[in-house]
């Protein structure tokens, strides 16, 4: 299957960068309801409405949501790619409607994505509040699965760039989970299943991002809507979009979302799945924040009047200015980075740290603008050519 050809063929023009919301995707979903079947489940704290999707008319039944954390996007982009594909006259896309029933939320938290925060409008994480359900979201959430009774639950999310995959070196560009169902985190049919679907895609992203899939900490929390799921008996799969090399507006990232989508999709077409592949899944390295967004190294600074060689690391801030998210690099750490690396990284030879206000020492969490030695100018973090 040639995953590039087809996503390139399907991409969503519309949706770009970091900043989604309901005003973006609410025209999308009006052109889809004259293929699929578009419903409004209910109301967000803020009174916006929170829609459902219904594509194909297979036995295997698939139960998609996202941007449960409203400032998580880069799965809802690759959603509405998928919607293309299975809008389109292509055989995949009549394989693919023929042999599932998706249902898909493309986003559950529109308040969030609004404000480009991660949780409600009450403040509310809506991934901690699956067993109370007090929200007007998780309720629509919690109905939605009890009335669609899905053989598959896929938990879509974003993870920070800090996240690498294991000790590869690499970032976690995508990570995955099959959730615990209970403290012991035994291993039952559903869980198992989702093992087996996880281990079929990271074989088929392997092929593109080798070194950069991650598996996700698997503690149970039964306050999580995945692990809750998992609990009832249906296998769920975590998906995490993170960092790749440059792509902070994570646009290629949705695609290997996308392939995974995909390939996880052929996986339970092809019956392929019911092999246990704990070995290949738990091979998979566990996601480690050791990552920065900058690392400067050997970098002299003036402390308490004496001079000393260390090194230092900055980190983009998210900031919601003018219906767009700007990155804004900020000090974030002083010191031993031994175990760290950035995404992004300088050599600094022992030249001098100097600040904008002519400060020979970092500040935490002030903006990285400064000059090393003498002509190594640094603004936003990164230095300027």
């Amino acid at each position: 299957m040639d995953f590039d050809k087809i996503f390139t063929g399907n991409r969503e023009q519309s949706l770009h960068g970091r900043y989604v919301t309901l005003n973006h995707i609410e025209p999308l979903i009006k052109s889809h309801s004259k293929n699929y079947e578009v419903e409004v489940l209910g109301s967000s704290v803020m009174n916006k409405p929170l829609y459902g999707i219904t594509v194909g008319t297979g036995k295997s039944r698939i139960f998609i949501w996202s941007q449960m954390h409203g400032n998580e996007s880069t799965t809802t982009k690759a959603i509405f790619d998928f919607l293309n594909l299975l809008g389109s006259d292509d055989d995949l896309a009549v394989q693919l409607t023929a042999s599932f029933t998706f249902y898909i939320l493309p986003m559950v938290n529109p308040d969030g994505a609004e404000l480009y925060i991660r949780e409600n409008a009450n403040k509310v994480d809506l991934n901690r509040d699956a067993l109370n359900l007090t929200q007007p979201e998780s309720i629509v959430l919690r109905k939605a699965f009890d009335n669609f009774d899905p053989h598959f639950c896929y938990n879509m999310h974003d993870q920070r760039g800090i996240f690498g995959a294991g000790s590869t070196g690499k970032p976690a560009t995508v990570s995955f989970l099959a959730p615990s169902y209970n403290d012991e985190r035994s291993i039952n049919n559903s869980r198992q299943t989702a093992i087996n679907l996880i281990s079929a895609m990271n074989d088929a992203l392997q092929d593109y991002i080798p070194g950069q899939v991650g598996r996700f900490d698997d503690s149970f929390n039964i306050n999580c809507v995945g692990d809750m799921f998992q609990s009832l008996g249906v296998p769920t799969v975590l998906f995490e979009a993170g960092h790749y090399q440059d792509d902070y507006i994570r646009e290629i990232t949705r695609k290997y979302i996308f392939i995974a989508l995909l390939s996880g999709f052929n996986a339970i077409y092809e019956n392929v799945i019911a092999v246990n592949k704990n070995h290949e899944y738990f091979a998979i390295p566990q996601n480690r924040i050791t990552f920065y967004d900058f690392v400067y190294r050997n970098v002299k600074i003036n402390y308490e009047n004496k001079e000393k060689i260390t090194n230092f690391a900055s980190h983009y801030k998210e900031v919601l200015f003018e219906n767009s998210v700007i990155f804004e690099a900020c000090i974030n750490k002083i010191g031993d980075l031994e175990e760290f690396q950035g995404h992004r990284e300088y050599d600094c030879n022992g030249a001098l740290f100097t600040s904008d206000d002519h400060n020979h020492l970092p500040i935490i969490d002030k903006r990285a603008d400064f000059i090393i030695g003498f002509d190594r100018k640094f603004v936003n973090g990164a230095e300027e050519t």
